[in-house]
Parts: structure tokens; C-alpha cells; sequence
């Protein structure tokens, strides 16, 4: 029943057929049963786990290395290899895919866990008025119709209307729902409201929100998928993973690798079909066989099969600073995504602020005969901590407060009228709260205000332990006074009493909502002498003046407190006593802004990067937060700026397009509208990050480019999203929005690096096989080289400090290439030479070295024709390891130069020294170190076809890798200089460029 809140309780009943005093017959239950189904959550049909291995191998690269894996095993069985080296290429690459797959499969685990856990938010059982009887059944058998009874500590176990009040009041925590700092009222009347969202429904009990005053009856109106809850559950269920942006542009850009290695596999073995019938292959077919083993060493080549791992590594060992940062990770691609955030939207109430109400101003009356009347305190801190100071109007700070009348009273009546308690959690190592916010914010004013009679107070009790210190003060008065009765608060008095008695002196206290106390009020305390006065209209005025402004203009949440001296030996008190009292004083209370907020919002602004706070409270609290947090700064009027959930919905299109883009303040939502809000950003290309703590912000936090989740918030947001704030600090976002862009500049780096390495071995193999060279570089060996030597440096890459400027330019672009046109030019030029001089290494042992056959190099490009003519020198001799292994060698080495360039995209290694990055300097060395073991150790020698070097051949490898920095350096002068970087792109055609790189 949709409406129920807008109906009123006869009708609701009626459209049951139940008898409130008798609930639903054994036959209603069964047919009301079968019409709406069982009050439980639906278990989705999770993803079989073969399906999720399947999806990890859905990828154009994987496809091209399987095959290649595939085809390199069964033409080593062809060639009649046997042993570990007819296995060795193809386990490698089924190694690195597997690890890659279980990754995928774990984290796409993780993300089913979120719907699980929303069924710990259902009750587990419920009273129940069946037949005429109160029983208690699991709430899993409730059905539409059934009149349930709830008291306080009590899980609502549906949805519900409230249809009889068995107390004052009702209060629910619905926070988990709609994030609402406070405890809501709940009444019987209907709810007028058109387009009411759950705020509005006033008469509705959500299932899985907490009663925690009050009890009451309520007839079922939604069960299982068909309540808030169930709700949430499906919109979790329509959100489907948006791919990270870092996974979109690598996507793309294999996509364009694989088509580039197919197009040149094709050309190197179409090039070479005039040689298949050379007698060195024993035939047309071996010839035919011999080119396709070169086109699949050009692919593993091509492919840079460590780059999943590298990219794996450098997010995890961000995640690891970001931890230290309180910001823990579950999602590794997330941490990059934070690098382009464009928008924040943050959860008001925990996040911005504390979530600790406490009291923020005091105003009592200090003279009736001076002007003017009133004095006006401010109490510092920001948390339950007993920890601030009272400052007078000037500013000055009290250094005794209970000296001063009113103060001292304040503190006797908030200990005494309260129901709450404050205590010290050793573990968490922070003040927590038992009971209604605002009556522990008072308890930590009484904390604040001190003891009377005592010039040591303040250093006094600093000396205590914590767990001493929480409550020290409010005991001291609760032991000066002896409770008697107590008047609990009602919603038509608006007020709580509690009658006292001290040394045969019977006291009562009153507290509540500052209209019901004036009203009742005939007397004033005086601040400056102690005295009671009669309360006067120009007293009551400037009472309500006063008032108004911290309702109105500083959005307080205000209490007035009053006392009054009762007959002698009196036990009891009633409503009627409630009259002729003394006004003490008025309290504003609020939920602070976090101290840091203030200096995050702005360093958000400087990084281009806008926040939207986003909340349940209404509209006039909400933008007194965002005044005082500076994101509503040089602003006046905040007509464009601020919006109800209902306002913007009701906004045309066109309107509703400029919202988005102005919005700052985004107030009385429902879980619906924190989606809502995100798909419209996303739709306008933005990158939103989406902060949240309840049940209620599951679905936008799974929908968001990033949820965030706060550390002390649910399992199931915490589920849900991509990283959780152990903190809840917005400070910590920022922060971690910093780590993000570092993170994505180095990963950018490496992927640069690994890939110009990659061009320089397709050039390496495309050129020798073009002109008629032996196999310079044998598949094992190329598989070493892109794991191993050149996986090292690009991880270590990932420690590259970060720029002094990451948090004053502008985010970039969702679809900002990983390689832009420029670079794809500067990487081709260094690929190209790379290639070059790997071949170049070749050649010279067989032409120049002295060890070597010292061939002509026509000798050399027509190998295969060896055996069919008289030569000086034995065909074996091109078969020999050490031309391979110098080539092997060259192209180690000058990675490692090449390495060094990725220090920076732009700045020469003049600027930023190779000891400014140690781990990259440490990860050349191990590399060097492997290369070293791989050539001089046998077994590995003879594994990876390579033999050991002598001196000269050492030389000649460091002479042929040297120069890859001095060329880096000159590219790298002309991208520093806007004229020079132009020349060269108007040499490149844009069509041979990978889309991403065009589009840039």
C-alpha cells in the first residue's frame, strides 16, 4: 500500500478488512500470504564462479596470448621439442593470466557481499495481535495487514502505519534510511504532503530502523522487496559496475595494439612467403610454419604481458599510503579514478560535520536594570570530548564559570533533567553516547561549566583519567541530588521535569522547547547577583529575540531550561505543577563542522574539483553548514546554488541541466535522489565521487564512479563501496583525491615506458625478419625481458615523487589518452631506436666482433640459403647464443636508460636526479643483477638460449644503449617548448594514431 501515509487510520484498516483490537483471522494471514509473498529479502542467483573465471578472459590482448601461448606449444610438438622447453612459453603466459583472473574473480566477489549483509538489517521477530492474542513470531511470517507492537530497543520488522500510541511519543532512528542526525517523532495523522519522501511520512515505521522512545501499534503496509529497505535492495540490484576510466582508455588502447600486432603479424609472414621454400626450412610448408613462429614472437613481443601485474602492483602500494592516510581501498581501480574526480558529493552529518551535537551558545539574562538585558555565551569544541571553554560576548575566556549564577544552574539542571549517558571508549579511544543527542550535548556542557568552589577546577580535573573525566561533573550533581519523580517529555507540552531534593529542599528542573518553557515561566535568574525577578514583557521580548536568531540566523537547535522551588517533603509532581517557573537560561546546539572542513572545501575549489553536499536535513540547517564550511562563499543569494530533492525534480529540463551545474547544496533526500543526482552528473561527463554511511546510500555509493564509505557506517555501504573512511574526515578525501592523481601520474608513466619498450622489440623483430636475418630474439627470451627486466623499473616507477602542483590544476579528462598524440610520436621515435640498436647488437658480433665469423653482411641477410652454397664458414654458426644474447643484453640494458627518462614526462634527468627516485635505482640494479645470473649460470643459460659476455661485448652494449637518453632529452626539450612540439605532430597522420590519442 503506497499511499498509507496519506490515508488515515480507519481507512488504512478498512483497505486490510482488519479489527484493530483483534488482528487478522488465521485465513486472512494464508490468503494475505499468498497475494504478497513472504517478509524476507529475495536472494539474487549469484554469478556462477566458472562464468566469473570465463569473463576475466574476455579481453582482446588475453584472446591474442592464449592463442599465442597455444600456437608456440603445438608447433614446439610439430618441431619434435619435448621436456620443459616445449612448456616453458606457453605455462609462463597461462601463469600471468591466471594470477590476473583471480583478481578479477575476488574482487567481483566483494561486490555480491553488500546485498547479503542488507539482510542484517531485518528484524528477526515481532509481536503480533492475531485472533484477539498477542504472540511473538519470527518476522518472517508477517503479512500486509498484521497489527504489530513496537517498543523501545525494537528492529521495525516491516513496513508499517502507525495506528495507536501506547505512550507520550515515539522516536525512531531512521539515520541507516535517511541519514538524519536525529531521532524522528512519529504521529497518527496523515501526511498531506504531495511527493512526501520518507522524511515527510511522519506516520510510517521503515523496516529495519530502530525504535528508541516510546511504544506503539502499527498495521504492516509493505513486506519483503515491497518495503524501503527492499527498495534499496533493487536499486542496488539495476546498478551495474561503470568501468574505471583507467580501464577504459587501457581497454581502448589494447584494442588498438591487438589490431596493430594482427595487421604486422600478417605483414612479416605475407613479406617472407618468397622464403618459405628455402632449403635452410626443409620445404614449403616448414618455411610456411618457420615465419608463423616469427609472427607469434612478434605478438608476444607486442603484448606487454606484465603490464596487468605492474598496473596491480603500483595501485596496491597506493593503496598502502593511502591507508596511512585513513583511507582504505577495497576497490584497486578505484584508487585512480580519484585522480579525475570532477564532483564530490558529500554526506552532510558525520562526514562535514562530527555528528556530535553539542552546545554552541548559551544566552541568559544578565541585569533587568542595564541594556542590554541579555548576556550571550560560546562554548568551544566540537565533539563529546569534555574538552572546551565558555568565552563571554567579548570573546574573553571564563576562567571560573560556575561562579556566574546562570551558568551554574545550567550545569545543575542539564545533569539533573537527562536521561542520557557519556562514557569513554578505551578501544576506539573517543566519547560515546547512550541515549538522545541533545541530552549528551548537555552533559557535556555541565562537564564544560565545571564544579563550584574550587580555584583548581579546571586543572583539577584534567588530572583525571579519561573514564573518570566523562562524567565527573554530572555525577558530582546527580550525588548532591536525590531524584524523586520525573514528568517524561510529551509532544503537547514540549517539555521534560524532574523533581530534586537537597538538604530538605525539593527542586524541580525543567527542560524543553523554549515557546513551552516561556510560556510557563513568570520569574527570571539574574546572571549577575543571583536574584529572581519578576519576567517582564521587555525581558520576554528580548528572550525571543534572541531565540529567534539562534533558530533563524545561526539554524541552533534550541532548549530553554528553568527551575522552581517546590513545597517541603513534596514526592510527587504533575502537569499542573508545570507552571509559575523561573527562567535559568537558553542553549543553541548544534552539529559542528569538522575544524579541517573548511581548508579541504577550498582545497577541493583550487583543484577544480566542486563538492555538493548532499543530506536528509532540511534546507535552512543544511545552508547554515555550508555558510560556515565555506562552500557557500562569496555567495549572497543561494537562489541556483541550493535545492530540496522535490524542488529540483519539479525543475523543467532545461532548468534542471543548469542545477546540475551550479548546485552547492542538495538537501531533504531520499536514497532515490542520491542515485538520481549522480546518473544526472554522470550523463554531463562527470566523475563523481559519492560519500555515504547508511543502508540508504548503498545504491548511489554503487552506482558512483567512487562511493566512499565511512568507517563507522554500515556493512552494507561499507560493501558497496570503493573505499571507506576509517575517519569519516572529508579532509581524508582530499587527501586521498591527492594520492589518486600521484598514483595515476606514475602508473601513467610506467604504462609509457613498458609500452616504448614493446615498440622497440616489434621493431627489433619486424626489421631482422624484413630483411632476411636470423632470429634475433627467441619468444622465452622476449618473455623474460617484458616480465622480469622490464617489470621491475615500472613498478618502481610508481614511486616517483609526486609534482609540487598536483592539487592547483585541474582534474583531467575522463577521456584524456594514456598516450597522447605527441607521446605516441616521442615513444615510436624511442621504440624505434630501441628496436634499432637491439638489431644493431646482433649484426655487429657477426660482422665486427672479433669472437665472432666476421661475415659480409650480404653472408648474414641470406642465411637461409647456407646450406645450398660453397661458404668459408660453417652454417651452424648461426645457430651460435652469442649474437642472441647480445641482442638480449642491448635491449635490457637500454631499458634500463630508458627507465631513467620515466622519472618525468618533461623535466631532464639534469632536474630531477635518478637518485630522487631510490627504489627505481635499487629495481636497475636487481634487474641487472637477474640479467647477470640469467647469462653466467648454466642451467638458466641454456634455458633462455644466452651465453656469457666478455668485456668488449659489455662495451659495445653500453655504447649501442647509451644514446637512448641523450634522443629522450632532446624529445623531451621540445615538448618543454610549445613551438618546437608542433613540428613533429604535423608530420605524424592522425589516422594511424589509436582513437583515445585522436580524440585528445
Amino acid at each position: 500500500m503506497e499511499d498509507a501515509y496519506a490515508k488515515s487510520v480507519a481507512e488504512v484498516l478498512e483497505a486490510f478488512g482488519v479489527d484493530q483490537t483483534k488482528g487478522l483471522s488465521d485465513s486472512q494471514v494464508e490468503q494475505n500470504a499468498r497475494l504478497y509473498g513472504k517478509n524476507v529479502l529475495p536472494q539474487e542467483e549469484s554469478t556462477a564462479f566458472w562464468k566469473l573465471v570465463l569473463k576475466q578472459f574476455d579481453d582482446l590482448l588475453v584472446k591474442i596470448l592464449i592463442a599465442a601461448a597455444v600456437i608456440s606449444f603445438l608447433l614446439a610438438r610439430m618441431n619434435g621439442e619435448t621436456g620443459l622447453s616445449a612448456f616453458l612459453e606457453p605455462s609462463v603466459i597461462f601463469m600471468i593470466l591466471a594470477a590476473n583472473a583471480a583478481v578479477g574473480v575476488i574482487t567481483e566477489t566483494n561486490a555480491e557481499k553488500a546485498l547479503e549483509e542488507l539482510r542484517a538489517y531485518q528484524a528477526d521477530i515481532a509481536t503480533v495481535l492475531r485472533n484477539g492474542c498477542f504472540s511473538i513470531l519470527p518476522a518472517t511470517e508477517l503479512v500486509p495487514g498484521d497489527i504489530v507492537e513496537v517498543a523501545v530497543g525494537c528492529k521495525v520488522p516491516a513496513d508499517m502505519r502507525m495506528v495507536e500510541m501506547l505512550s507520550h511519543q515515539l522516536r525512531v532512528d531512521q539515520a541507516i534510511l535517511t541519514g538524519e542526525s536525529c531521532s524522528v517523532a512519529k504521529e497518527l495523522e496523515s501526511t498531506p504532503a504531495r511527493n512526501a519522501v520518507y522524511q515527510d511520512k511522519t506516520n510510517i515505521l521503515f523496516s529495519g530502523t530502530v525504535v528508541v522512545a516510546g511504544r506503539a501499534r502499527a498495521i504492516v503496509i509493505g513486506v519483503g522487496s515491497n518495503t524501503a529497505m527492499g527498495s534499496i535492495r533493487d536499486a542496488m540490484l539495476r546498478t551495474e559496475d561503470e568501468a574505471t576510466p583507467l580501464k577504459k582508455k587501457l581497454d581502448e588502447f589494447g584494442t588498438f595494439l591487438a589490431k596493430v600486432i594482427a595487421g604486422i603479424c600478417i605483414l612479416v609472414w605475407v613479406v617472407n612467403i618468397g622464403h618459405f621454400r628455402d632449403p635452410s626450412h626443409g620445404g614449403f610448408v616448414r618455411g610456411a610454419i618457420h615465419y608463423f613462429k616469427v609472427a607469434v614472437a612478434l605478438a608476444v613481443a607486442a603484448i606487454p604481458e606484465g603490464l596487468p601485474a605492474v598496473v596491480t602492483t603500483c595501485l596496491a602500494l597506493g593503496t598502502k599510503r593511502m591507508a596511512r592516510l585513513n583511507a582504505i581501498v577495497r576497490s584497486l581501480p578505484s584508487v585512480e579514478t580519484l585522480g579525475c574526480t570532477t564532483v564530490i558529493c558529500s554526506d552532510k552529518t558525520g562526514t562535514l560535520t562530527t555528528n556530535m551535537m553539542s552546545v554552541s551558545k548559551v544566552c541568559v539574562v544578565r541585569s533587568v536594570h542595564q541594556r542590554p538585558m541579555t548576556d550571550e555565551y560560546s562554548i568551544s569544541g566540537t565533539t563529546f570530548a569534555p574538552d572546551g571553554f565558555i568565552y563571554d560576548a567579548g570573546g574573553l575566556q571564563l576562567e571560573f564559570p560556575p561562579q556566574s549564577p546562570c551558568l551554574l544552574h545550567l550545569a545543575m539542571c542539564s545533569a539533573l533533567c537527562n536521561e542520557s549517558t557519556l562514557q569513554y571508549n578505551p578501544d576506539k579511544k573517543s566519547y560515546e553516547k547512550i541515549g538522545e543527542s541533545t541530552e549528551v550535548a548537555l552533559r557535556v556542557l555541565v562537564e564544560k561549566v565545571g564544579l563550584p568552589g574550587f580555584d583548581s577546577m579546571p586543572s583539577a580535573l584534567n588530572m583525571l583519567t579519561k573514564h573518570e573525566r566523562a562524567s565527573y561533573c554530572n555525577r558530582y550533581w546527580e550525588n548532591q541530588f536525590r531524584k524523586i519523580s520525573v514528568l517524561e517529555f510529551s509532544r503537547d507540552r514540549k517539555m521534560m521535569s524532574v523533581l530534586c531534593s537537597r538538604k530538605h529542599q525539593e527542586i524541580m528542573f525543567s527542560k524543553g522547547a523554549p515557546e513551552s518553557i516561556m510560556a510557563r515561566c513568570t520569574h527570571i535568574l539574574c546572571n549577575d547577583d543571583g536574584s529572581s525577578v519578576p519576567l517582564t514583557m521587555d525581558i520576554r521580548n528580548e528572550l525571543e529575540a534572541r531565540f529567534q536568531s539562534f533558530a533563524g540566523k545561526d539554524t541552533l537547535r534550541c532548549l530553554a531550561l528553568a527551575l522552581k522551588r517546590m513545597p517541603a517533603g513534596q514526592q510527587s509532581i504533575s502537569y499542573g505543577d508545570e507552571s509559575n517557573l523561573t527562567f535559568i537560561g537558553l542553549v543553541g546546539m548544534l552539529d559542528p563542522p569538522r575544524e579541517e572542513v573548511w581548508d579541504a572545501i577550498h582545497s577541493c575549489m583550487s583543484a577544480g574539483i566542486r563538492v555538493i553536499v548532499v543530506t536528509g536535513d532540511n534546507k535552512s540547517t543544511a545552508e547554515s553548514l555550508c555558510r560556515q564550511i565555506g562552500a557557500f562563499e562569496h555567495l549572497n543569494d543561494f537562489a541556483g546554488y541550493s535545492y530540496t530533492a522535490s524542488e529540483f525534480e519539479g525543475l523543467p529540463p532545461l532548468e534542471r541541466t543548469n542545477a546540475l551545474q551550479r548546485m552547492v547544496l542538495f538537501s531533504r533526500v531520499e536514497p532515490s535522489h542520491k542515485k538520481m543526482l549522480v546518473e544526472a552528473l554522470q550523463t554531463h561527463n562527470e566523475v563523481v565521487a559519492m560519500t555515504g554511511d547508511g543502508v540508504n546510500d548503498a545504491p548511489a555509493l554503487k552506482k558512483a564512479d567512487i562511493g566512499i564509505a565511512m568507517g563507522s557506517g554500515t556493512a552494507v555501504a561499507k560493501s558497496a563501496s570503493d573505499m571507506v573512511l576509517a575517519d569519516d574526515n572529508f579532509a581524508t578525501i582530499v587527501a586521498a583525491v591527492a594520492e589518486g592523481r600521484a598514483i595515476y601520474n606514475n602508473t601513467k608513466q610506467f604504462i609509457r615506458y613498458m609500452i616504448s619498450s614493446n615498440i622497440g622489440e616489434v621493431v627489433c623483430i619486424f626489421v631482422a625478419a624484413v630483411l632476411g636475418m636470423p632470429d634475433t630474439l627467441i619468444p622465452v627470451q622476449l618473455l623474460w625481458v617484458n616480465l622480469v627486466t622490464d617489470g621491475l623499473p615500472a613498478t618502481a616507477i610508481g614511486f616517483n615523487k609526486p609534482d609540487g602542483n598536483i592539487m592547483t590544476v585541474k582534474p583531467r579528462k575522463v577521456n584524456e589518452a594514456v598516450v597522447s598524440g605527441w607521446l605516441f610520436f616521442r615513444y615510436l621515435v624511442i621504440g624505434a631506436y630501441v628496436g634499432l640498436a637491439t638489431i644493431a647488437g646482433f649484426v655487429w658480433w657477426f660482422v665486427y666482433s672479433e669472437n665472432g665469423p666476421r661475415l659480409p653482411y650480404s653472408e648474414l641477410v641470406n642465411f637461409d640459403s647456407c646450406s645450398t652454397r660453397q661458404t668459408s664458414y660453417p652454417c651452424s654458426i648461426f645457430e651460435d647464443r652469442h649474437p642472441s644474447t647480445v641482442s638480449m643484453t642491448v635491449l635490457v640494458v637500454v631499458e634500463m636508460f630508458n627507465a631513467l627518462n620515466n622519472l618525468s614526462e618533461n623535466q631532464s634527468l639534469l632536474v630531477i636526479h635518478p637518485w630522487s627516485n631510490l627504489w627505481l635505482v635499487g629495481s636497475i640494479i636487481l634487474t641487472m643483477l637477474l640479467h647477470v645470473t640469467v647469462l653466467y649460470i648454466e642451467p638458466l643459460s641454456a634455458l633462455f638460449s644466452v651465453s656469457p659476455l666478455s668485456w668488449v661485448e659489455w662495451k659495445i652494449v653500453l655504447y649501442l644503449s647509451f644514446p637512448v637518453i641523450l634522443i629522450d632529452e632532446v624529445l623531451k626539450f621540445f615538448s618543454r617548448s610549445p613551438r618546437g612540439r608542433r613540428f613533429p605532430l604535423r608530420l605524424w597522420r592522425r589516422e594511424i594514431l589509436p582513437k583515445e590519442s585522436r580524440d585528445n
